[in-house]
């Protein structure tokens, strides 16, 4: 293993709340990036030297070394970035797939999301700005709020504004020059979760893929009757089990293409080195963190 990053989903499934969970004794870490160093007679999808992802969750990430079968295991360019490779096979994959799988928007359109400093948040700002999509961005308060939103500008964010900001009546001024959002992406649930439904446009879909809050969704039955809004999950495990793993692959394959054309980067990353693994978990559960923690072997 060469580096394996510190997801919310990695801590849940620690929690044993996620919705898979590894039978024990157990290594953690879904997602990462190893290097090959030998393979068996029978091998022939990768060779000594070539860069490999997890092809699915639960595989153990938080280690130097292990044996794993081909199948378990993508192969990735080895001259993209190292944050970037160990963070590919889930943020930036669910960032893609909602905003291609639930709307079909054109360029100009606006996509409205929440935690949008989070690892799939990044995602989506910079794979929506690739595609032509504008994005409305939504983030907590906080002390150092200007240096986030030049942070998110940066990386393609159109508008940033906060939880406060956007219950403001001067929010529909955004709508002037352009429809309403049809996509709306939230990670929060709770009271953000309702205001992004705000937003929305008649006969637009909010699709939920995490819940930070721990607070429940609650839409109300006009949302529901009169602007015809339609609430949906997602969940990159589920979208594999029904899909091949070519179309994994080919996703891998979008993305990497993505990162050599410099038009998605990794998520604002620390590197900590694997045996101050305890600094990293601690670090990661603080509020108001925007950098991921990725372990380094």
């Amino acid at each position: 293993m060469l580096a394996a990053p510190i997801n919310p989903s990695d801590i849940n499934m620690i929690q044993g709340n996620y919705g898979l969970l590894p039978k024990l004794p157990a290594v953690g870490g879904n997602e990462g990036v190893g290097q090959v160093v030998a393979v068996g007679s029978n091998v022939t999808g990768v060779k000594p030297g070539d860069w490999v992802i997890p092809a699915n969750a639960g595989l153990g990430t938080w280690r130097t070394e292990a044996v794993f079968s081909e199948e378990a295991l993508i192969g990735v360019p080895s001259d993209i970035p190292l944050q970037s490779a160990a963070t590919l096979g889930v943020n930036p994959c669910t960032a893609y797939r909602m905003l291609m799988d639930f709307e079909q928007l054109r360029p100009g359109d606006f996509v409205i999301q929440n935690a949008s400093n989070s690892g799939v948040g990044q995602a989506v700002i910079q794979i929506a700005a690739a595609l032509g999509l504008r994005t409305i961005n939504v983030v907590r308060d906080r002390p150092d709020i200007q240096k986030l939103t030049d942070r998110l500008k940066n990386l393609g964010a159109d508008h940033v504004v906060t939880e406060e900001e956007l219950r403001k009546h001067e929010m529909k001024n955004l709508y002037k020059d352009a429809p309403q959002p049809r996509l709306a992406l939230n990670c929060v649930g709770g009271k953000s979760s309702i205001e992004l439904l705000r937003h929305l446009a008649p006969g637009g879909t909010m699709v939920t893929y995490g819940g930070m809050a721990k607070q429940p969704i609650t839409a109300s039955v006009s949302m529901l009757i009169f602007k015809d809004l339609k609430l949906r999950g997602f969940w990159l495990s589920q979208w594999k089990k029904n899909h091949s793993s070519d179309q994994f692959k080919d996703l891998i394959l979008t993305l990497c293409d993505l990162i050599h054309r410099g038009q998605l980067t990794a998520p604002a990353c620390s590197e900590v080195p694997l045996q101050d693994y305890q600094h990293a978990l601690e670090d990661c559960m603080k509020p108001f963190v925007s950098s991921k923690q990725i372990l380094t072997m």
